[in-house]
């Protein structure tokens, strides 16, 4: 572990009790060791992230990460050539979820 601070996620607390070991190891291992790596800097690791959500389809995960890569550096319009570059090799419905996800998120930081 690096002694950095883990990003908060009430997602996370929500589930806690339920699976402690599941959120033991994102937080001990995931934000501690992998998202700590000098192989990759975190607004890459966020890019490479975000692209691993949308082609996989998992919507419920990336409002988190789409935050934490703006966060990181990561442009709205790196984001929105993200989803839109991957809307022909992931899937349209996957890209339009994405480009919903962000911008719901998008709005939110603006209001």
């Amino acid at each position: 572990m690096t002694g950095k601070p883990i990003p908060q996620s009430a997602q996370r607390d929500r589930v806690r009790k339920t699976v402690p070991a599941l959120v033991a190891y994102t937080e001990g291992v995931v934000y501690s060791d992998l998202w700590e790596r000098t192989d990759l800097n975190k607004r890459d690791r966020s890019l490479v992230t975000v692209a691993a959500l949308v082609a996989t389809y998992r919507p419920e995960q990336l409002a988190v990460h789409i935050g934490r890569a703006l966060d990181n550096g990561v442009t709205k319009e790196e984001l929105a050539g993200l989803i839109t570059h991957l809307a022909f090799y992931a899937g349209w419905p996957a890209a339009m979820s994405a480009a919903q996800v962000l911008t719901e998120i998008l709005e939110k930081r603006e209001a």
